[in-house]
């Protein structure tokens, strides 16, 4: 599944090239898994993981609905991760890091079989003149599973799929988000922008 990048970097350290991003987060080497379509807009929030020994199994989103003309829409705010250990949904651990101020979380949805989250892919409209409308960056995301089963947000249809990101050979475990702070009147808000998503092994 082509259109992502796998990082391998040391926290600080650039790793050899073609592996991916490797951090050591709390004593926990993680791949770090990418797309090539994310918004250009807001810095990097913190990372978040699942509890060592756990994996994320399911997903939720929270979404911001149409706002209507002249309104100030957002789309896609945040994506929370629910993690189990060997696939179980009752374990109640999420990792969520920042997510936006805007819309409501949806249902999670799980990966069947007792499976796991192993790659991603974003649903972002393109920058373009503000003049000529409203920016809102990622509207949508979906998840695959260890099994191949597809996960999709109820985000809009606004904006173009990107490719998948690389696969992690066995789960992910955490992720980081980019975000666009709130603006208020100052100027046009988009929230989430971006994705990054870790590989346990």
């Amino acid at each position: 599944m082509p259109g992502g990048q796998v990082l391998l970097l040391l926290v600080g350290l650039a790793g050899a090239a073609g592996k991916g991003p490797q951090w050591d987060l709390g004593g926990r080497d993680a791949l770090v898994i990418t797309v090539s379509n994310g918004g250009p807009w807001g810095d990097w929030a913190w990372p978040e993981m699942c509890p060592k020994g756990f994996y994320a199994s399911g997903v939720s989103f929270k979404v911001e609905a149409p706002q209507g003309v002249m309104k100030d829409d957002t789309a896609l705010n945040g994506i929370r991760l629910h993690c189990s250990r060997d696939g179980d949904p009752s374990g109640g651990y999420t990792a969520e890091s920042q997510s936006g101020r805007w819309g409501r979380w949806s249902e999670a949805q799980w990966c069947p079989h007792r499976g796991h989250l192993v790659g991603f892919a974003l649903r972002v409209q393109p920058p373009h003149d503000e003049l000529l409308g409203d920016e809102v960056a990622a509207t949508s995301a979906r998840f695959v599973c260890s099994d191949g089963q597809v996960l999709e947000g109820p985000g809009s249809a606004w904006g173009q799929w990107g490719g998948w990101s690389p696969q992690c050979p066995r789960a992910v475990c955490g992720i980081q988000t980019r975000q666009d702070p709130a603006w208020g009147l100052k100027r046009d808000d988009t929230a989430l922008n971006d994705l990054r998503l870790f590989c346990c092994p």
